[in-house]
Parts: structure tokens; C-alpha cells; sequence
């Protein structure tokens, strides 16, 4: 007579650091471009069209690269494809507005945030994600 063996389970996959960071920067863009948007309208940062947030893009004045900045509020705004991609940032402009907005010295302050060595641990970019879902469920997302 044989012994039942045990019932497998399955395990639960860990996420990849890729795929949180993926998930995270959904949900950060779709934060950015809806924070301030006025009946499904928001504003492009540098050259001020308007069109539905969801044709827009989260423009970064410090490349994504740089993960000190990558998911830093100031640093990314909302752009059109014309001034995001195609005039690649537009990264004068949006330095000027940043300082007109938020502060003399405030792109200045992102340039150096963003050169900071910066590690940020899978459990935080879970954090993060939840607190991007949070804030986009007020919006209605």
C-alpha cells in the first residue's frame, strides 16, 4: 500500500524587480498626467496644449534613468508627445517652468538629486505602486 504523498502546492511567484518597476512606472505616469486635469483635460508642461490626459505623456526633466529622480513628483510633468519625444523633453523649457512654478533654484536641485547614487529595494517599489494606486483611484482609475 502506498503512501499518499502530499498535495503540492503551488507557489506564489515573487515578482521580478523588472515587472515592479514596470507596474510602478504605470502607475506613476497615469498619477502625474491626472493630478491636475480639469474634466479629463490636462495641460502639456512645456508648450501648454491641451488634450485628454490619457493622449499625454509623463515627461521627466532628468531622464528615467536616474532612479533618485525617476518617481520624484517635481521632476516629472505632464507633456505632449510633440515636446516629450520628438523635441526630446524639451529640457530648457521645463527647467524654466519648474523654477518659474515651484522655485528659483528647484531644476538645479533635481540635477543634483538626480547625479545621488540611490538603491530603492523591491518591498519599496511595492509600497510605491500602492500608494500610485491609491492616489489614481481618486481620480476614478
Amino acid at each position: 500500500m502506498a503512501l499518499n504523498p502530499k498535495p503540492k502546492v503551488a507557489k506564489v511567484k515573487k515578482p521580478t524587480r523588472a515587472s515592479l518597476i514596470k507596474k510602478l512606472d504605470i502607475e506613476f505616469s497615469i498619477y502625474i498626467r491626472k493630478r491636475f486635469m480639469i474634466y479629463g483635460k490636462s495641460t502639456c508642461f512645456t508648450c501648454g496644449k491641451i488634450d485628454d490626459w490619457n493622449k499625454l505623456q509623463c515627461g521627466h526633466f532628468q531622464s528615467r534613468k536616474h532612479y533618485s529622480t525617476r518617481w520624484d513628483e517635481l521632476n516629472c510633468q505632464v507633456q505632449c508627445v510633440g515636446c516629450n519625444v520628438y523635441k526630446y523633453g524639451e529640457q530648457f523649457k521645463f527647467g524654466l517652468h519648474l523654477n518659474k512654478l515651484y522655485g528659483s533654484g528647484t531644476a538645479e536641485n533635481l540635477l543634483i538629486k538626480s547625479r545621488n547614487e540611490f538603491k530603492i529595494k523591491d518591498f519599496e517599489l511595492t509600497e510605491l505602486i500602492e500608494l500610485y494606486k491609491n492616489k489614481n483611484k481618486l481620480f476614478g482609475y
